[in-house]
């Protein structure tokens, strides 16, 4: 079973004494629980290149919006802790609210620009909220590299745009999206959805094949290929509303002619659930 830590300085003197008995490298895997298939993805790469792995379990407040689904969100540390164990985890970190906001805490993080477009744009403070608890969990595990899924495509660039401008010595390792077989991209709040809406889910991924079929078809217009897919989309009896697809390069600027190596993005409401996922055009 990995070492579980809730509290900042025993976590800190624990890897502080191991890195100080060898030169060991640490890799780190940020997570809100509810682990899953793409979670371990995460591990298993930073298994691979380091020699202590650290997950943090934290379902940080400051994320979420007023109306979003923060109280409801899927919770279950013995199994998360269960999971760590099968994939060879060392160290859990889950801390309370309070051991990471401590009283009267005032300062955050923005990255100015990348969080304020797509995702930014429907949660406002979204990434103010994601930007300053990486950085409190960075500063906690000092690790030598962290990974970071190309589900949340946008977070993903976020933090490395955080990493470089505040000279941080960390590599930030993607890590390429995991779907379920039928094309369904892992998340923890699939677990949301009913099968009927499951099944309508699944026009996300569909939606990007039909835009993949477009674009080796030759319509590179990405005005074409997005209104082609909102409707493909939208006629899923589930669907309740899109709030955005864009295509962008891979810095997430808009473009308007297609290339290989581009990224289509998506937010979909199926019933009551806001689903995203990324598409890399090939």
């Amino acid at each position: 079973m990995p070492l579980l830590f809730k509290r900042i300085k025993d976590i800190r003197n624990h890897l502080r004494d191991q890195k100080c008995s060898g030169n060991l490298s640490v890799g780190f895997v940020p997570t809100m629980g509810y682990l899953h298939e793409g979670h371990k993805a995460l591990i298993r790469e930073s298994k691979i290149q380091n020699d202590i792995t650290v997950v943090s379990i934290y379902v940080n407040p400051t994320q979420f919006g007023p109306n979003e689904d923060y109280e409801r969100y899927p919770r279950d540390l013995n199994r998360d802790m269960a999971i760590c164990e099968e994939e060879g985890v060392d160290i859990v970190f889950a801390p309370t609210d309070e051991e990471m906001y401590p009283h009267g805490f005032t300062t955050e993080v923005y990255v100015k620009g990348l969080s304020d477009i797509l995702e930014g744009e429907f949660r406002k403070g979204h990434f103010k909220g994601v930007a300053t608890v990486v950085l409190k969990l960075f500063n906690i595990i000092q690790p030598d590299r962290a990974y970071f899924g190309e589900k949340d495509y946008q977070q993903l660039k976020v933090i490395q745009r955080m990493v470089e401008d505040l000279l941080l010595p960390i590599e930030i390792v993607p890590v390429p999206i995991v779907r379920e077989p039928d094309g369904l991209a892992y998340s923890s709040r699939n677990v949301y959805l009913s099968p009927e809406e499951r099944k309508s889910a699944l026009s996300i991924y569909n939606s990007f094949l039909l835009a993949q079929e477009m674009i080796e078809g030759g319509e590179k217009r990405a005005g074409v290929i997005k209104r082609a897919m909102e409707r493909f989309i939208l006629s899923h009896p589930h669907v309740k509303k899109i709030d955005y697809i864009e295509i962008t390069d891979e810095d997430l600027n808009p473009k308007e002619e297609v290339e290989k190596g581009d990224r289509i993005l998506v937010a979909v409401w199926v019933g009551n659930t806001r689903l995203i996922d990324n598409w890399k055009v090939e």
